[in-house]
């Protein structure tokens, strides 16, 4: 149960991630180094493939712009809905 509720937190993740980064037009190549990170690992990322650590997500939030905590909060509302 918690595996597949990580995998779900993950996709999500990567799903809210890819999602601002067209709000804001970059590629992934532009936010990856925008973000100090290897563009295929952006790609890992929005395809909810890999668990990102705290430091990784802080700094994909400085690259978007937005707060680590919105980043969260919207996951959160995603998540509660995909429940319902």
């Amino acid at each position: 149960m918690l595996s597949a509720l990580m995998e779900e937190i993950e996709k999500v993740f990567g799903m809210e991630i890819r999602r601002r980064r067209q709000k804001l037009g970059l590629s992934q190549e532009d936010f990856a180094d925008k973000a100090g990170i290897h563009r295929t690992y952006i790609s890992s990322i929005e395809l909810g493939k890999v668990q990102v650590s705290i430091g990784i997500a802080y700094r994909l939030s400085e690259a978007l712009e937005l707060p680590l905590s919105t980043i969260w909060r919207n996951i959160e509302r995603k998540l509660k809905s995909s429940e319902a």
